[in-house]
């Protein structure tokens, strides 16, 4: 009888070892799991500020653009139309003219800012397919029963492939980024269906 009792027991203290390391490793993954989750939002963070100011850059150029561009070729036309003129004074009007078209021609030149406008348009393009990539990810993958393994593995290619687009994009100076975080602080950026959901 009391070998039993000590078999009984033994086996009750082997099944509450048993639930309490099962507990331990679920609450182990469950922590792991919000760590994830946590890191893959800074990411979609840092990703929505950066493709945001990279977006308000490729605008500036753009608007810088033809801005310089419109009054050039504008400039152009006018000097080449009044150095045709037989008028007393033309010659003179068309020199000052053609000195402000060479003047803007430099700078467009030397500034390039259609380049620049693509250059930060792709950038901006590509940490915004990150940033979908990653909510994605924290949203849905994250949700299923993936091995938290396989979920690391991913976080750390999203984290890698952030750091490569930081490193080989030129990145959006302050005023840009200042712009972009009042937009996005505004609401600018946020989806209709966003506004109904808690995450």
């Amino acid at each position: 009888m009391a070998s039993d009792f000590w078999q009984l027991f033994s086996n009750i203290w082997v099944t509450i070892s048993m639930v309490e390391e099962s507990t331990n490793r679920e609450r182990d993954k469950s922590l792991t799991l919000d760590a994830i989750i946590s890191e893959a939002k800074r990411i979609e963070e840092n990703c929505l500020h950066t493709s945001k100011s990279h977006f308000v850059v490729a605008h500036f150029w753009t608007k810088f653009h033809l801005l310089i561009g419109i009054p050039t070729a504008i400039l152009a036309a006018i000097a080449g139309t009044i150095a045709f003129a037989s008028f007393k004074y033309g010659n003179s009007i068309a020199g000052v003219l053609s000195i402000i078209v060479t003047i803007l021609s430099a700078v467009a030149t030397f500034l390039n800012p259609k380049e620049c406008s693509n250059t930060h348009l792709t950038a901006g393009n590509n940490y915004d397919s990150l940033l979908t990539r990653v909510r994605i990810f924290w949203t849905i993958d994250c949700r299923r029963e993936e091995s938290i393994d396989i979920l690391s593995d991913k976080l750390k290619d999203f984290a890698v492939e952030r750091d490569r687009l930081n490193r080989d994009c030129s990145q959006p100076s302050k005023w840009a980024y200042k712009k972009a975080k009042k937009a996005i602080e505004e609401g600018e950026t946020e989806y209709k269906v966003d506004k109904n959901i808690k995450q």
